[in-house]
């Protein structure tokens, strides 16, 4: 039996369909998603308890001319389904396939492009304004997360939006409140009654009168407040009214025929109205649905049938590794605590939120928040321990500076997915923390090599009378063996990983886990009659400055490495070390890492050996830099 989906190429061929079809389709995207998220990975049970608003959305407005602007796009899997991009849609997250966040490149119905959360309301508000100064027709509408108005700049749009009195749709994706029965069928009846066009009708006409008689305004005033008490008795929408909304809800945002019916009639409104749909995320899909946890929200690899992630063999991650060492450092001393930004699961501190509960802190979507929340805590004694992920902390970086850095607070900041991240592509690189962090005064930057580094640095963090910060990557860690405990390392100090001597041809500085691939290199140019010093710089701020020196002044020749933007990066510190060594005129340098353009999503070794960042990559840039060439007769390969 052939599938309605494979039929629609365009929401055009969406709105051909009966009513009636409508959740037979949204069934058959189920099944698209599981099937592609089970192979791709992805963000599965965002997308699975969204898909009958994106159908529903898609059979009323008419996209790309009616803007549909989605927050992060955890959400929009179904959009992209719907939109001209079924055929290819199972190469999401794949290299050289669809992104798995919306991409305004990718496709004219991806109206905003997005990667992190809370940024919906603002950009559909900044487009209907500029159309209104245009005076170009279509409607805009928002779709948020519950989750998004836990950071700030939901709220920033949504005030800003209630002032201007635009014709904004927010559309609320509430997939975590629940509302007992008998409080839904009031508030369906209520949803039925304030989108009917006879009551708006009936409320415009009302305010025209009234506003024309003698006291009228104060009369408007009177209805107006209590109408809003009597919502509020049964429902959230205080709130949202309070900010010049006109709320609707809360409704069933699996229902697709009462959200179309419903979406028609919002179309007509005139000033801004936010829809409160009420959503079960994982919505269809029973192992998503129990997990408790994260409803399936980002998801690896996994049997459809179970659920069960398929698991492959190797090291622990960086990051549970991590919650370990977190939570290690918390038993030894009770002034510690973690913090994080929604991401409980993402940082592994859910597990040390099982151990200490009442010492670990998820402050929602607040990144901002969080790091001035930790500054507070920090003044008061605490040794507060930040985890977000690298391109996340971007947010708070006016926090980093002036409320923490500027106050030479003790706050350690630990940046989950430093460097490639593989699968969710150029809004999650960590490509630029090395950059934006080593420019602040007082703030100490490590970058350690494998997973025992790591557990040394967060130990040097919490034992430094300041603030500081180390990062660490995506993925398995290196396997090498714990220490059985944890030190504070010299602050500044680097370590010699191979020692080239006095005669070195290079030194191959790294910062980070590239030192193991430098590691290789070397043994892989010491085989050509190469001799290279590798240095595992340890800290990328304060730099080990003499040992630095040393090591060029004696090969005469440095290559730095770095998984982190070359613009203002480590390598960039290496040149400025150089400088005042009075070093730069007399030392070849080549500096390794990410070039000057945001990197997409694919595989990250295979985007390593693309950049010149694996073993092979690195010792064909010293071969480069030396001059030297292997002798390939010698090697065996003539």
């Amino acid at each position: 039996m052939a599938r309605l989906l494979d039929a629609i190429d365009s929401p055009a061929d969406l709105k051909r369909l009966a009513p009636a079809q409508l959740p037979q389709l949204c069934q058959e995207i189920r099944d698209e998603i599981i099937e592609t998220c089970a192979r791709n990975g992805g963000h599965l049970g965002s997308s699975l308890g969204a898909v009958e608003i994106n159908v529903a959305l898609h059979y009323v407005f008419d996209s790309p001319a009616d803007r549909l602007v989605w927050d992060v796009g955890h959400q929009a899997y179904a959009h992209k389904l719907l939109t001209g991009r079924r055929e290819r849609f199972r190469t999401i997250r794949t290299e050289g396939g669809l992104a798995g966040f919306p991409e305004r490149h990718e496709s004219p119905h991806d109206a905003f492009g997005v990667g992190h959360a809370s940024t919906a309301v603002s950009a559909a508000l900044g487009m209907i304004e500029a159309r209104q100064r245009k005076g170009e027709k279509g409607k805009v509408v928002a779709v948020v997360g519950d989750g998004a108005l836990t950071g700030g700049a939901a709220f920033e749009g949504l005030n800003q939006a209630g002032y201007l009195k635009r014709d904004l749709i927010v559309v609320l994706n509430d997939n975590e409140m629940s509302i007992s029965p008998n409080v839904g069928a009031m508030s369906e009846w209520l949803s039925k009654k304030f989108t009917s066009r006879t009551y708006n009708r009936w409320r415009k006409s009302v305010k025209d009168f009234l506003g024309k008689v003698p006291r009228g305004t104060e009369a408007i005033e009177v209805i107006r407040h209590g109408i809003t008490a009597a919502k509020a008795l049964v429902t959230p929408g205080v709130l949202f009214e309070g900010l010049g909304f006109h709320y609707v809800g809360p409704a069933d945002g699996h229902d697709v025929g009462a959200l179309i019916e419903t979406f028609q009639k919002l179309a007509t409104f005139e000033g801004p109205v936010l829809f409160h749909l009420v959503t079960t995320k994982g919505k269809g899909y029973h192992p998503a649905e129990s997990d408790l946890a994260t409803r399936g929200h980002g998801l690896s690899f996994f049997d459809v049938k179970t659920g069960l992630p398929v698991k492959k063999g190797g090291a622990k991650a960086f990051t549970d590794l991590f919650a370990e060492a977190v939570a290690e450092q918390m038993q030894r001393d009770p002034r510690v605590v973690a913090i994080t930004a929604a991401m409980l699961e993402g940082t592994g501190l859910a597990k040390v939120k099982k151990l200490f509960p009442d010492r670990t802190y998820d402050v929602g979507i607040a990144e901002q928040h969080a790091v001035t929340f930790a500054a507070g805590m920090a003044c008061e004694g605490l040794r507060p321990v930040v985890a977000i992920y690298s391109t996340f902390l971007q947010r708070a970086y006016d926090q980093i500076i002036h409320d923490v850095a500027l106050q030479q607070l003790p706050v350690t900041f630990a940046l989950d997915r430093g460097g490639l991240v593989g699968a969710d592509g150029k809004t999650h690189q960590g490509a630029f923390d090395l950059s934006y962090l080593r420019c602040v005064p007082h703030l100490v930057v490590m970058a350690p090599s494998d997973e025992n580094e790591m557990r040394h640095a967060l130990a040097t963090a919490l034992a430094h009378d300041g603030p500081a910060a180390f990062r660490f990557p995506r993925g398995s860690a290196v396997g090498v063996p714990l220490d059985p405990e944890p030190v504070a390392l010299p602050v500044g100090k680097g370590r010699l990983l191979r020692d080239g001597g006095k005669g070195a041809d290079v030194a191959i500085v790294a910062a980070g886990t590239p030192a193991r691939a430098a590691l290789e290199a070397a043994e892989l140019l010491a085989k050509e009659g190469i001799s290279a010093t590798v240095v595992d710089a340890r800290f990328v701020k304060p730099l080990d400055e003499e040992l630095i020196a040393a090591v060029a002044s004696a090969a005469r020749r440095v290559v730095t490495v770095e998984e982190g933007a070359l613009a203002g990066g480590f390598g960039s510190a290496v040149l400025e070390c150089l400088e005042r060594a009075g070093l730069l005129q007399k030392v070849a340098t080549r500096r390794l890492g990410l070039p000057d353009r945001f990197i997409t999503h694919g595989d990250p070794q295979r985007q390593r050996a693309e950049l010149g960042l694996d073993a092979r990559g690195i010792a064909e840039a010293c071969r480069q830099l030396t001059g030297i060439r292997p002798n390939v007769a010698e090697r065996g390969l003539a």
